[in-house]
Order: C-alpha cells, then structure tokens, then sequence
C-alpha cells in the first residue's frame, strides 16, 4: 500500500476552498500512485470554527467526498463536524476509491476548551480492513493516549489513520508520541496536520509516517506538503516489540 498525507492550512470555514483542495490533493495524491489521500482533523469546515456548520452522516458533504475519491481513484480520510441531531461529533470518514463509505469514527478524546464547548465525545472505536491492512481511524489527541493504541492492537490493527489539527507548542507529538507509541504497539501509523494558522491556532506540521519499528517513512516540516511512502518495506523481525503480549498488570 502507498499512502499520502496532505499538510496543508485549514480552510477556515471556506467550504468551496476545502473541496476544491480536496480534489486537487487526491488527483494529486492518485497521479504518484497512492491508495489513499489522507487530511487533518475537522477539514470541512476547518478546525477554529467557534461555530461550524456540520453536515450529518450520508450527507451533501459524504456525497461530494465520493465524487472526488471515484474521480481521482483514489481512498480519501479527513476529519469533519457531524451533525447528529442536536448535537455536534469531531469525526472522520474513510471513503473507498469507489466512493463507498469504509469507516466511520467519533473522536473519543476531546481536547480542550474549544472541543468541549463545541463537540459530543465519541464512545467507539472504527476498526476495518483495508488495503489488506486492519486498521483504525483516531483523531489527534486520541493518539497520544497508550490506552487506546494497546485496546487497537489487541484487536489486531496495524495501521492507524490519524487526522489531527495539532497547534503550537506540542511539536513534541509528532516528534516523540507518535513515533514512540508506534513501536510499542507495533502499528503504522499516518498523522496528517495542519500548518498554518486558523483563528486562535497556529499549527505547528510536523505530520508523519511511522512504521511499525519507529523508523519515520515520511516527516513535513512546518510549512505545506504532501508526503507519500510505501507501507511494504521488509522490517527487521527483531525491531517488532512484544509489549502488547508481556504487559504485566499489578493489581
């Protein structure tokens, strides 16, 4: 499998904007021969929206998003406000180059002031089969809880497709967590950022491929990139910790 990431700013609450980069990307994304595009947390509307507009499950947002991945061939993930009757989720969609929906996911650990004034917490994980791969969606600071990483793996995900909107001063996720919590629990995982600034927030890049040995396929610095890597590489067995087996718990 062949996987891109789109580091690129948020579009601020310009819908038009937003899909028109969206198409541009996966085009983009499809033309160096990756299976999937993959976008930052809240991409439609954008992430500093203090009051965004949502579009539910199935919605006109999902049917456009199919459009794109069908015309450009290509997997889509990105995050997006979903309205859900009277209330609002910080989810993610994976649409299929088909343009079918494969996953669906409500982000579980809501981060700070602004999310909690604005979102529901998800309760749920997303776990699903693609690309051969078994993998999951988390959002942001859901990947830097050890907790869930060890609950995915022990349902055998390998693969972690994570949207974030990660802003200044915790460049240290990127570069510490991410890595770190992808060779503990032996998993890919794909982080895909904002740069850039959107009303209170300036995002600090950084998005990242990590293998499941640590080693980093793929790193943005703080400005816009699309990075692209191959998940097939051949991994020293030796570089493959056990920790999900030989955690001990003391009561």
């Amino acid at each position: 499998m062949r996987i891109a990431l789109h580091q690129l700013p948020s579009p601020a609450g310009d819908l038009e904007a937003a899909f028109a980069a969206l198409a541009a990307g996966a085009r983009a994304a499809a033309a160096a021969g990756a299976d999937l595009s993959v976008f930052p947390e809240l991409y439609l509307p954008g992430y500093g929206r203090t009051d965004p507009a949502a579009a539910p499950q199935g919605g006109e947002w999902e049917r456009r998003l199919a459009a794109i991945a069908r015309e450009a061939g290509i997997a889509l993930a990105l995050g997006y406000a979903e309205r859900d009757g009277d209330r609002l989720c910080n989810s993610a969609l994976l649409i299929a180059a088909d343009g079918a929906r494969a996953a669906h996911y409500r982000k579980i650990q809501l981060y700070g002031p602004h999310e909690h004034a604005l979102y529901a917490p998800g309760d749920a994980y997303s776990v699903f089969e693609f690309g051969g791969r078994r993998a999951a969606l988390l959002i942001c600071y859901d990947i830097e809880f050890a907790p869930h990483l060890r609950a995915l793996a022990l349902r055998g995900v390998d693969l972690v497709i994570c949207p974030t909107a990660n802003p200044f001063p915790w460049v240290h996720v990127p570069r510490l967590t991410v890595p770190a919590n992808a060779i503990n629990h032996r998993m890919t995982i794909a982080y895909a950022n904002y740069c850039g600034q959107d009303g209170a927030f300036a995002f600090c890049g950084g998005s990242c491929i990590v293998d499941r040995d640590g080693e980093v396929l793929a790193a943005a610095g703080p400005g816009p990139a699309m990075l692209v890597a191959d998940l097939d590489r051949a991994i020293d067995p030796r570089m493959l910790m056990t920790q999900v087996e030989d955690f001990r718990p003391v009561e």
